[in-house]
């Protein structure tokens, strides 16, 4: 009982209870349309002692045999006491059966015949020699017509009990997966985070670590720089969607912390949309992973190069670019990382319903992002 769910409950009660008041219902109507006929409440009674066995039943299989098929697999057991227990049935219904040879009574009322009609209906047979007289003689065990009809009610009955449980037990496990898939989700989202900070910040680090010899004043600016971006990955990263004007912020700041560090060689556009931006929300820290990846494997200090950071909104998706020229091959692949975390981030959040080109060319490394605005 610990399994069933409420609705489960009324679901069952609701079906019970109008299975009892259909034949009031329907001696109700008979009387209203035939004044003849009184309302017998004995008839009523009569009936309801009939559901009254199925109902004992249904209990007995919906709170115990019912939960040893569908929730402990135990087929044997459960198959084995619900054969006795048709078998049960099958014997109450013959031996409880209405006598039709005792004498005057009506056996479906349970009142007595009237007597000018006793001769006609109740006349005993004749009787071979040696065999008991009437009223005495019993009605022999015989599975007749009506006792097949019972039996088969009662195995549509048992396995509509099997069927409405087996149905809440599927939603169940359902909600219960979705529940599981959606902590796994939070669980991996919140890994991922913890490896992009780390990561972004390293790399911010060297950058004005460098900087501190070379340039003083452009070291104290860049740490200015910096502790904007902080503040925005410690009140924002943590977030599963941030403002999309405060993620280009984010994006503007970290390009001229890099402007500061590099020489005019370097060709660095941004063309992010500064107004009218709509009120929607990205995942935090998302792109800018393809920025760092531009400046750290799209810039040579030996030759001219140049990094190009565009976004647009159509049609409620973020249209994101970022194209880099080529510096020769390093060790590392090209991403690392940060790329990674990014992909896995986009299947988990968003499935199918993204778009991510990346194309690795000779002299140019260009990744559009297209991403459903929330």
């Amino acid at each position: 009982m610990k399994h069933q769910s409420k609705i489960e409950n009324i679901t069952y009660g609701a079906m019970w209870g109008l299975l009892f008041i259909a034949p009031v219902m329907s001696l109700y109507i008979r009387t209203a349309y035939d004044s003849n006929t009184g309302f017998d409440y004995k008839e009523i009674l009569f009936v309801w002692r009939q559901y009254l066995v199925y109902l004992i039943i249904f209990a007995i299989h919906n709170y115990i045999l019912a939960p040893l098929l569908i929730y402990k697999q135990k087929r044997r057991l459960y198959f084995g006491m619900v054969t006795v227990i048709i078998a049960l049935f099958i014997v109450h219904e013959c031996t409880s059966r209405p006598n039709r040879y005792d004498r005057g009574r009506d056996p479906y009322r349970g009142g007595r015949t009237p007597p000018e009609l006793v001769e006609k209906t109740n006349r005993p047979p004749q009787l071979p020699r040696g065999e008991r007289p009437w009223p005495d003689r019993k009605p022999p065990l015989i599975f007749g017509q009506h006792d097949v009809v019972a039996a088969v009610i009662l195995i549509l009955m048992l396995g509509m009990n099997l069927a409405v449980k087996l149905y809440f037990k599927t939603r169940l496990d359902s909600k219960q997966m979705e529940e599981l898939e959606k902590k796994n989700l939070e669980q991996q989202l919140e890994y991922l985070k913890y490896q992009i900070n780390p990561h972004f910040f390293m790399n911010t680090l060297n950058n004005i670590h460098a900087l501190v010899d070379i340039n003083p004043e452009k070291a104290k600016t860049t740490i200015v720089e910096l502790s904007k971006m902080m503040r925005f990955v410690l009140y924002e990263g943590d977030k599963s969607g941030v403002p999309l004007n405060r993620e280009f912020a984010f994006i503007q700041n970290y390009t001229t912390l890099m402007k500061l560090r590099y020489t005019d060689k370097v060709n660095i556009t941004v063309d992010l949309p500064a107004g009218n931006i709509p009120d929607k929300q990205i995942p935090p820290l998302m792109l800018i992973t393809f920025v760092e990846n531009a400046f750290k494997h799209g810039v040579s200090y030996q030759r001219e190069s140049f990094i190009t950071v565009r976004a647009g909104i159509e049609g409620g998706k973020l249209r994101f670019e970022c194209r880099n020229s080529k510096v020769e091959a390093s060790k590392d692949k090209h991403g690392g990382v940060g790329l990674a975390n990014v992909k896995k981030r986009l299947n988990l959040i968003y499935g199918a319903n993204y778009t991510l080109n990346i194309n690795d060319e000779a002299d140019i490394y260009n990744v559009e992002l297209i991403i459903p605005l929330i």
